[in-house]
């Protein structure tokens, strides 16, 4: 329960800096920090703080204007320091991370009267790794063989690479930069990154004569006095991955925030996602194969590197032929028997449910071993590297051999691990009272050379963050403007794992939306007739007028491109186009101009309907030439929907209709982004009056004026 004395002091620090920032004390903010502060002080623990009670967390729908951030770091914090966990603030885009760490946290540490230090954290390989940085800078040759397996050579070498070696040693050493790839002043080329970080495996820890210099554990020692731990998304589940606490805290000992909640998800489904390229496969185990020779010279000394050095051949032996045969499988399955067309850039084959044909089922169980083989293997070598490294232990391998050919051999464990995973899945069958795992081939060329990946992921993270996240963490809390679809959570329970007993609240906002006007003209055509739709675009666009502030969202790149080209010339001049121009150039000319007291009329696909924030005068007028319906064609969502439909059910009212409701909701929220904003909202789509579910669409969003065929209605 939310006793007195928290109460009182989460209060007393909402009152600070309301009355610090001057602001207004908001109904949905308040309601928000009520919300997280009796759901995690409700959490039930036993005499050694383990949480033993399963309502801990709360799924809370707040709106652009609610103030979430505030809300849920004054409510979170207090509650996570009196139960002495960790605070793990998660975002999915660096926009919002950035926003928290240099303008939110520092705010509220300044003004809410609670003590308490924050820190960024990031995974292993945005930091510099101070061993290869120090190789490079002595002019040193790095293991000359680790080139070989590396996807790109042309950065090993030359005067580009010299120099910066030399910047970054001469900016680390006098603590001008403190190692991390996004503090460096300039883009740095990822073939010369790749020579300069290392992963996980690769990474020897203590156990480096570079310890005590490291950029990352420098980092990490900082984490570890931190209350309040900034990371993201893509962070937080790569470590969930590893079994957790590697990089962040151990789950137990957190309590999660995870603003931008939305993109969990699929976030998710790409972090379980495994592949598996047979050419470059073929090509590192060749490399491999030539080394051995240079490996037995420089660890063969050491009796069982020799005795697992000697064994190595037997397990490639197994796999390079069958990897031959899988691929020419691959291809006739793929029904391209002799690779791609000369006018292909590529082709993909799914397996329909994910079944795959028995042949191939039979020739993945053959390499599932012969991988499992070659990666106990290597993890015994890099394991008795890594031990070579203590001082305090004696292998019989000089230190400096085992720091030379370590990076290589953890390189190669991991690939083994990958491969391995990826031939387990397609071997494997699917359980039937789950959904199936896509299975999918991909046709591309690679240096010129025909190519073939296998893919597998599963089409659903719910179990696995079930699993991994929810039921392990202490607590946590889900928020963004958009969590509902069609005005319900279900969606985002089924996608996310999330139970029916955890705490579920759409926050009012603080918008007046009856200032917006959402209107279907009479111009609004079924896009199924796709030239008519497109006259009617132009023609509506060509009627704008001139002074307006307009955002034209488009669902396909060939429509904005056929509607701008269609334009008059007058006309054509005032559109700013995504695909003519990055995305921070065309919204800073677009702000140019309407400072300048001009018109302007930005053209933008789906990233302008999430991530564009253009409040007052900078946006009057956001105009949806269609409405967001995704076509499940990308191998995941087909496969649900099969699977889906095999049960009886309707992929298009389950997902599609959902998913657009959502889509649909955050294109019309780049409209209203301040109280004093209004304007109007335009929709070319007639299906959302002349099909069943647009009632349904249209009834999801905020209560906006609706005007149908220039007839205002009650909203």
């Amino acid at each position: 329960m939310l006793d007195d004395a928290l109460k009182s002091e989460i209060q007393s620090a909402y009152r600070r800096v309301l009355e610090a920032l001057e602001l207004t004390p908001r109904y949905g903010q308040r309601l928000m920090i009520a919300e997280i502060s009796r759901t995690l002080a409700g959490i039930e623990t036993d005499e050694d703080g383990k949480r033993v009670s399963d309502e801990h967390v709360c799924v809370l729908e707040a709106g652009t204007g609610t103030g979430k951030t505030l809300a849920y770091l004054l409510a979170a914090l207090p509650v996570a320091k009196a139960r002495g966990k960790r605070l793990v603030l998660a975002t999915a885009t660096v926009a919002l991370q950035e926003q928290v760490l240099h303008q939110d946290l520092p705010s509220l540490k300044a003004h809410s009267g609670l003590s308490f230090d924050f820190a960024l954290a990031k995974g292993r390989g945005r930091y510099v790794c101070v061993a290869k940085l120090d190789t490079a800078m002595d002019g040193a040759e790095e293991n000359p063989t680790l080139s070989l397996f590396e996807q790109s050579l042309d950065a090993a070498t030359g005067d580009d690479f010299k120099a910066l070696v030399a910047a970054m040693g001469d900016a680390y050493g006098n603590g001008r930069w403190e190692g991390d790839r996004d503090s460096w002043g300039e883009a740095i080329d990822d073939g010369h990154w790749r020579r300069l970080t290392v992963d996980h495996r690769q990474c020897t820890n203590r156990r480096c004569g570079h310890f005590g210099a490291c950029a990352f554990f420098r980092a990490r020692r900082d984490l570890d006095q931190a209350d309040v731990i900034v990371a993201n998304h893509d962070l937080v589940l790569a470590d969930l991955a590893l079994g957790g606490g590697l990089v962040l805290p151990d789950p137990a000992d957190c309590i999660y925030v995870f603003d931008e909640g939305h993109h969990l998800p699929d976030k998710a489904i790409s972090h379980f996602t495994h592949r598996f390229s047979v050419g470059g496969g073929l090509r590192w185990l060749r490399n491999l194969r030539g080394s051995l020779t240079e490996l037995n010279t420089a660890l063969g000394v050491q009796p069982t590197l020799a005795r697992l050095l000697g064994a190595l051949p037997t397990a490639m032996e197994a796999l390079e032929p069958r990897l031959g045969e899988v691929f020419a499988l691959g291809h006739q399955l793929a029904e391209r028997p002799h690779g791609l067309n000369d006018d292909e850039d590529g082709a993909q084959h799914r397996f329909e449910m994910g079944r795959v044909p028995e042949a191939l089922r039979a020739q993945a169980e053959a390499l599932v071993v012969p991988f499992a083989e070659l990666c106990r293997l290597l993890e015994s070598m890099t394991d008795i590297l890594r031990e070579s490294l203590d001082p305090e232990k004696s292998t019989g391998l000089a230190r400096e051999q085992a720091e030379a050919w370590l990076p290589l051999l953890a390189l190669l464990h991991g690939r083994a691990l990958e491969a391995h995973a990826l031939w387990q899945a397609f071997a494997e069958g699917d359980p039937a009272d789950a959904p199936p795992r896509a299975r999918w081939l991909t046709l591309e060329r690679f240096q010129g050379e025909p190519e073939l990946i296998f893919s597998a992921s599963p089409v659903s993270a719910a179990h696995t963050l079930a699993r991994s996240l929810w039921g392990r963490c202490h607590g946590a809390v889900v928020t963004s403007a958009t969590l509902t679809a069609l005005g319900r959570f279900e969606r985002l329970q089924e996608r996310a794992g999330l139970a029916n007993r955890y705490r579920y609240q759409r926050l009012p906002s603080p918008f007046d939306y009856s200032r917006a006007v959402l209107s279907v003209p009479r111009e609004a055509v079924d896009p199924a007739d796709r030239d008519g739709h497109e006259r009617a675009i132009v023609d509506f666009v060509e009627a704008l007028d001139d002074k307006e502030a307009v955002l034209v969202l488009f669902s396909s790149r060939a429509q904005l491109r056929g509607v701008e080209k269609a334009l008059s010339r007058e006309r054509r001049e005032r559109v700013l186009a995504q695909d003519r121009l990055p995305k921070r150039e065309l919204v800073s000319r677009h702000r140019q101009r309407i400072d300048a007291g001009e018109g302007s009329i930005l053209f933008g696909l789906a990233s302008f309907a999430e991530g564009i924030d253009l409040p007052g005068d900078y946006l009057t007028h956001v105009v949806i030439t269609r409405l967001p319906f995704a076509v499940p064609d990308d191998p995941v969502g087909a496969t649900l929907a099969e699977w889906i439909e095999s049960q009886g059910g309707n992929p298009f009212m389950r997902i599609s209709v959902p998913d657009a409701s959502i889509k649909l909701v955050q294109a019309c929220g780049r409209l209203i982004r301040k109280e004093a904003d209004r304007g109007r909202i335009t929709l070319l789509d007639r299906r959302v009056l002349t099909r069943r579910y647009g009632r349904a669409l249209l009834d999801a969003l905020p209560p906006f004026v609706r005007e149908i065929d220039g007839v205002s209605q009650a909203g």
